[in-house]
């Protein structure tokens, strides 16, 4: 029994010391996180918090606040107005993606044309990996999302579909996983 449960702990070591040296090859020098967490400015920020977490499923977390003097001395804004950030998540994991949402009351930002992916430079549009497009599917319709295109709709010889869709400010959004049978 002694040595059965030696080579299962031996056997379980391995498999950790493995997917720890997996993790550090697949991370790039210098970078302490193999995530990128992503910033957006919205028109309406509690309108977009519901959509976020009652639309899409994620999870709101802890946000944080920036003094406007700071986001001024980082060269974020001029100035005015403070930094008041909510952040959402797709996972508990440590290195899960988090989206920083904020909005600016007294300075409305001008909305780029997102017509389509690629009406405008700069970043358009989010990915999001899910476990089930049926579930997916249902958040969005209870909350009156407009799907765009024909989609949902399977990705090759895949079992996976896509779906697109647009956030309350334009921006769009894809999610890619597995329709529940």
């Amino acid at each position: 029994m002694k040595k059965i449960f030696t080579g299962i702990l031996f056997i379980f070591s391995g498999l950790f010391l493995s997917s720890q040296y997996l993790l550090a090859q697949n991370k790039l020098a210098g970078f302490s996180s193999g995530s990128i967490d992503i910033g957006i400015v919205v028109k309406d920020v509690e309108k977009t918090a519901k959509f976020y977490s009652e639309a899409i499923g994620l999870r709101e977390v802890e946000g944080f606040n920036v003094p406007k003097e700071t986001g001024k001395r980082f060269g974020l804004t001029d100035g005015d107005e403070p930094l008041n950030v909510r952040v959402f998540v797709l996972g508990d994991e440590p290195n899960s993606a988090k989206l920083k949402v904020m909005s600016f009351p007294s300075k409305r930002g001008k909305k780029s044309s997102q017509k389509f992916i690629h009406s405008t430079l700069g970043f358009s549009y989010l990915t999001i990996f899910v476990e089930d497009m049926t579930d997916s599917l249902n958040r969005l319709k209870k909350a009156g999302v407009k799907l765009l295109g024909e989609t949902p709709a399977r990705l090759g010889d895949s079992s996976r579909y896509i779906t697109v869709f647009k956030d309350p400010d334009g921006n769009y959004f894809e999610l890619i996983g597995p329709m529940s049978k």
